[in-house]
């Protein structure tokens, strides 16, 4: 407070000094925080002291610092009740430390950003993609069995599999409430009912790890498409060929069965299973949430292509012939089984006919035999291989077909053994046609063991015994022909009339095939060609001929053949109208035991255009092949004529003698 001087001259009043005890310690204080430094904070007042111009020291005026309400920059604290605050240091290395690091955080942060979106990014969106990407197999179709006309015996037709990515199922999340289930639960409980099951069953399958497991099959088109509309993850429907068979029984024996997957299992599925079978595509696709290819997402595809479609040379309408005839005779006759051979004489085969015959349908329906016993099962042929040795002694010229003989009932061997006819008899003066039309077993060894042991042996397998004819059906047999060092006991005479030798039935058929073909020989075979998937026709080249014997010696065999319709053992088989020529058999069976009688024939005799062959198998009401086998080829034949448009016979025959006086 100032005073007024005397004179008008104002005095100022200075304030008296504190005490030195108190303000010496403050001042000192003072000096030692402000010496040296800058910008450093009062702890008391929180004001910065200034220096004044020209001065090393602090100046006593304070400005006035505004209270501090929250932290104090750069490091400041909050004061703690009275206390004063504490004096915080900001240190330039610091704060430059500080700004270094941030710089290089934020360096991190871009690098890997310029990283992810520049160099890699092509990369991980691969990576992406392939995580989205489903690859699916797509199957070629199977090809078609028809006929010679095209009719269809086995085709394929659209059904639906369910199939499964147990990975994916895991990973489903439900959809639509709260309580949803997900994963294979929550799949389960959509899936079940279109599939005509329970989740805890289905829901079993659907857990592991496995990427593709079918967990049905032969779904509906209308539920197929049910299942695609729930858009479930892991859950993929495929469209499959399933086999059907149109023709159902007929033919059966023939055509065979595929199994679950597609694959030939019998007949001439299993056999040409290479050329029917597709070759499998596959498809690539990204996929959305529920499984659902993404529209413009990426793909590939490798189509798939279908099979070949196989054309016989059957005809169906004789078949279900065949097979009617030999069906109602095996019934007849109580026969164990039977079989009925139709073919040309080039070796087409027409018909192939087993009373154990089934529907390919219904595979399980089928007996533990089915299979075509006609190219399966081993018979001695008996009296039909007569006409071996026949044409034989023809051709090597060692008996001709008048040449005379007087027959007994039986004979001697040189081994003590004998061999018999059929039946007792006299003394019979037949010419050598006459011991072929009479079927004597005794008359053929007569003229027969003129011909050397290898002679017999050669022409035996010169048409086609103890080889397989190279038919297109699985399982042929080959029979049995011994080599003559092998023969025992009287099996060298026995291979003269059909025993000690075994054939199947189109062996047996192709001997007369054979005969009808002016001696040569052509095996038999069923795949007239193949129909790629454009739809173009390839047809299969016909087997090899071979000439057996001389187109004289055919004839001569062939006439012989007549006489036996004619006025012999096989008079049940003519064909009104129609030339026939044809052998009779009977061979007793062993193992098991009983007879196999037979009968098989070539018409017209005039023309040779068919080859019948009729099998029974220990039929009961007799044993003789003219009386149970003869009236088969009769019907099957005739009808064969009539079906193929083959003109009657012209003239009649004329025929070598067969008796004598």
């Amino acid at each position: 407070m100032s005073a007024q001087a005397p004179g008008g001259a104002s005095r100022v009043r200075r304030a008296p000094h504190a005490r030195s005890g108190a303000a010496a310690p403050r001042a000192a204080a003072d000096r030692r925080a402000s010496r040296g430094t800058v910008g450093r904070v009062s702890e008391r007042t929180g004001t910065v002291p200034r220096r004044r111009p020209g001065t090393g020291g602090p100046t006593r005026d304070r400005v006035a610092a505004r209270p501090a309400t929250g932290a104090v920059r750069a490091g400041g604290r909050l004061p703690a009740g009275d206390a004063a605050p504490r004096t915080v240091v900001a240190s330039r290395g610091r704060m430059v430390a500080l700004v270094v690091t941030l710089a290089l955080v934020l360096s991190v942060f871009v690098g890997r950003l310029v990283y992810v979106q520049g160099v890699a990014g092509p990369e991980i969106a691969a990576q992406a993609r392939a995580a989205r990407m489903t690859q699916v197999s797509t199957l070629g179709a199977r090809g078609e069995i028809t006929d010679a006309d095209g009719v269809v015996l086995a085709s394929s037709v659209e059904r639906y599999r369910v199939v499964v990515n147990q990975n994916q199922v895991a990973a489903y999340k439900g959809r639509g409430s709260a309580d949803a289930l997900s994963g294979a639960a929550g799949v389960a409980s959509q899936l079940a009912p279109l599939l005509g099951t329970s989740p805890a069953e289905l829901g079993g399958r659907l857990v592991g790890d496995r990427g593709y497991v079918v967990v049905a099959k032969d779904v509906l088109p209308e539920v197929a498409r049910e299942i695609r509309a729930l858009r479930l993850d892991g859950i993929v429907v495929e469209r499959v060929a399933d086999r059907v068979y149109p023709k159902g029984a007929v033919g059966g024996n023939i055509v065979g069965f595929v199994n679950s997957e597609g694959v030939g299992l019998q007949g001439l599925e299993y056999a040409l299973d290479g050329e029917l079978q597709g070759t499998a595509g596959q498809e690539s696709y990204e996929r959305g949430r529920g499984g659902q290819p993404l529209p413009g997402g990426a793909g590939e595809q490798t189509p798939a292509r279908d099979g070949r479609s196989v054309r016989l040379t059957l005809d169906l309408d004789l078949q279900w012939k065949a097979e009617e005839a030999l069906r109602n005779q095996v019934a007849a006759t109580g026969a164990e089984a039977g079989t009925v051979v139709v073919m040309t004489k080039d070796g087409r085969v027409l018909a192939l006919a087993d009373s154990t015959a089934f529907d390919p349908n219904a595979p399980g329906d089928a007996a533990a035999d089915a299979l075509s016993r006609s190219v399966t099962d081993a018979f001695e042929p008996g009296s039909t291989s007569k006409v071996v040795t026949m044409a034989a002694a023809l051709e090597e010229g060692v008996v001709q077909p008048t040449e005379r003989f007087q027959v007994a009932d039986r004979w001697q061997t040189p081994q003590g053994e004998t061999i018999k006819d059929s039946h007792d008899h006299p003394v019979l003066k037949l010419t050598a046609t006459g011991i072929f039309a009479e079927s004597s077993n005794v008359g053929t060894v007569e003229f027969g063991q003129r011909l050397t042991k290898q002679q017999r042996y050669d022409y035996m397998a010169k048409f086609g015994f103890g080889q397989r004819t190279g038919i297109e059906m699985p399982g042929e047999t080959p029979g049995s022909l011994r080599t003559p060092d092998k023969w025992q006991g009287r099996d060298e005479y026995a291979v003269m009339f059909g025993q000690a030798v075994s054939v199947n039935a189109l062996q047996a058929a192709s001997v007369f095939a054979t005969i009808a073909n002016g001696g040569v020989r052509v095996a038999p075979h069923m795949v007239a060609g193949y129909t790629d998937a454009d739809g173009t026709y390839v047809a299969k080249d016909a087997p090899e001929a071979t000439r057996v014997v001389s187109e004289q010696t055919a004839a001569s065999v062939l006439s012989m053949m007549e006489s036996v319709v004619d006025d012999g053992t096989g008079t049940n088989a003519a064909i009104p109208g129609y030339r026939v020529a044809g052998k009779t058999g009977t061979a007793q069976r062993f193992n098991p035991s009983g007879y196999t009688s037979s009968f098989i024939g070539v018409a017209p005799a005039d023309d040779p255009q068919i080859v019948t062959a009729v099998i029974l198998h220990n039929p009961r009401t007799s044993t003789y092949g003219g009386t149970v086998a003869a009236p088969v080829f009769a019907d099957v034949t005739g009808y064969a004529l009539q079906q193929l448009g083959i003109a009657p016979s012209g003239a009649a025959p004329t025929l070598y003698p067969a008796t004598w006086e």
